[in-house]
């Protein structure tokens, strides 16, 4: 029965919040290490085979996690013309700033740098499952902006690297040092702007002199 289905699906989907919630609360008080699945299980009021079937180890419950805090909408949140790089980049910028400062976000990596020395395998996949996908779209965008003659960018890599620093060193990096870091929407959207301005100066197209 389809009412059936449905519900089913929804508990097995509360469980599988139940377990990421307490697992991230686990992880955060007691480190990565320290956290058994059984310890994830209890705390989620869950038994060790719902998790088990859910999660078969403890990376598979991190890599969840990962997704959670990084997950994003697969439509477009603005206009990415690569003819007009300041709204396109903008857009990007925005988006950016959002997902640095969404619950979770400062806690994930605070994680990963605490637990790095033991588990280098958590930075990769925080690396590899959260920001690279978005990196990426960035550089494409650089590279489009570029075939397309509105930027003059030869290294789409440095030049991402370079917006989104920026970026992140207003809106997230201070968050790893000061609890109370939580900048208005209007001083986060002014440090994007100013990302891009600076790109925009560096990477920019000098307008042509009109032909007589």
């Amino acid at each position: 029965m389809p009412g059936a289905s449905s519900f089913h699906q929804q508990v097995a989907a509360d469980k599988r919040a139940a377990i990421l919630t307490a697992a991230t609360a686990l992880f955060g008080e007691q480190g990565y290490g320290r956290t058994s699945l059984a310890q994830i299980a209890t705390a989620a009021q869950v038994s060790k085979a719902t998790l088990f079937k859910q999660f078969p180890t403890k990376s598979h419950v991190f890599d969840a996690i990962v997704d959670e805090v990084w997950g994003r909408s697969t439509e477009p949140t603005a206009p990415t013309d690569p003819a007009d790089p300041r709204t396109g980049l903008r857009a990007l910028g925005t988006e950016y700033a959002e997902l640095l400062s969404r619950p979770g976000m400062a806690g994930l990596f605070r994680l990963v740098i605490a637990e790095a020395p033991s588990f280098p395998e958590l930075g990769r996949r925080q690396f590899d499952l959260g920001k690279l996908p978005f990196f990426d779209e960035v550089c494409r965008y650089f590279q489009a902006a570029a075939a397309a003659g509105s930027l003059h960018v030869q290294d789409p890599t440095m030049a991402t690297t370079q917006m989104l620093g920026m970026i992140s060193n207003f809106v997230l990096w201070p968050r790893m040092f000061l609890i109370d870091w939580a900048p208005d929407g209007e001083s986060v959207a002014g440090a994007v702007e100013e990302a891009v301005l600076t790109v925009l100066a560096r990477y920019g197209v000098p307008d042509r002199p009109a032909s007589d």
